[in-house]
């Protein structure tokens, strides 16, 4: 690396979706750049991705969660930022050609919450009592444990999410537990689903980073900000999608964390959207081996069945 290049960074730019939760992670990273880099002027560029302008539609018949990142990244890619925040879960698998993942923060909880006005839990709510998700993942989860619930599909941000709630048209909504903490309503939380109710996505509840490939500079400005347990852990869990293809249009979860012997932990499923069949898979290894344990996992699933899961939902899209 040049000495340019070692130089401590005069101005980062961050582009960012504009919805409250989005520019909340934005402005955790600016704080953290410019305590890591003092003098550094740190900006935000704003901007709204076609994940948020379509609301009427699942993301799995939309496009998938690349719709929230691409407008991020050719603002990169022309020059208007230098890096891009985002929620790890967004993220698909498999990154563009040009970019790279150069930093994943300390995770927040990565597990759902149940939200509602009227019930404690998901075991308190009567038959026929309506639950809104924006998850395949969730949603083939519920019909597998709650077969007697209506699940009914709800976009939007979290604040939208939230209103439509209040207004009663749901008796209960699964959000990330992680967006709501992070904004201050953690109050609305009535329960944290534990991951043998609801196994989240695969890097839910951490933030992660991305900037163009040819910018070895600006890795080394974000270094400072990288959590090395939690980039293990979701590295394993973005493993295991990227073997299985899977991104939203695939009921998939993936989590790992730190066991008690210092080793790492990995639970992972593959269902079919009416939760009428799950296939499971575990596993452990060191951290050094976090993407092999995922892509283990994966084989796993996919020699018990999970293939002609993926290729019955491939076909029908």
């Amino acid at each position: 690396m040049s000495s340019e290049k070692q130089r401590p960074p005069s101005r980062i730019v961050i582009a960012t979706r504009e919805s409250r939760l989005a520019l909340w992670q934005a402005e955790h990273v600016k704080a953290r750049l410019e305590h890591c880099w003092p003098g550094c002027e740190v900006q935000l560029l704003g901007m709204t991705t076609r994940g948020d302008q379509i609301l009427d539609r699942s993301l799995s018949k939309v496009g998938g969660k690349g719709l929230f990142v691409k407008e991020l990244e050719t603002a990169l890619e022309d020059g208007r930022a230098d890096i891009a925040v985002h929620s790890m879960k967004d993220v698909p698998a498999q990154m563009p050609e040009g970019f790279a993942l150069i930093a994943t923060l300390e995770r927040e909880t990565p597990f759902d919450a149940f939200v509602s006005n009227r019930y404690e839990s998901l075991a308190d709510m009567p038959p026929g009592a309506v639950v809104g998700t924006s998850s395949l993942r969730r949603e083939a989860q519920l019909h597998a444990q709650h077969p007697y619930l209506g699940v009914q599909p709800l976009r939007g941000n979290l604040d939208t999410r939230l209103k439509k709630l209040d207004e009663g048209q749901y008796d209960a909504i699964i959000l990330a537990a992680a967006g709501l903490r992070r904004l201050g309503l953690a109050s609305r939380i009535r329960s944290i689903l534990p991951p043998e109710d609801s196994l989240p996505a695969a890097g839910q509840g951490a933030l992660g980073i991305e900037a163009r490939a040819d910018r070895p500079e600006v890795a080394a400005w974000l270094a400072p900000l990288v959590d090395p347990l939690t980039t293990a852990c979701v590295a394993a869990e973005r493993a295991l999608t990227l073997a299985l293809q899977g991104g939203c249009d695939v009921p998939i979860g993936a989590f790992c964390e730190p066991a008690a012997d210092g080793r790492l932990a990995m639970r992972a499923f593959v269902a079919t959207p009416d939760g009428s069949r799950v296939v499971r898979s575990e596993g452990s290894a060191f951290r050094e081996d976090a993407a092999a344990l995922g892509a283990r996992l994966a084989q796993d699933l996919l020699a018990q069945g999970a293939d002609a899961i993926l290729a019955s939902l491939r076909a029908q899209a």
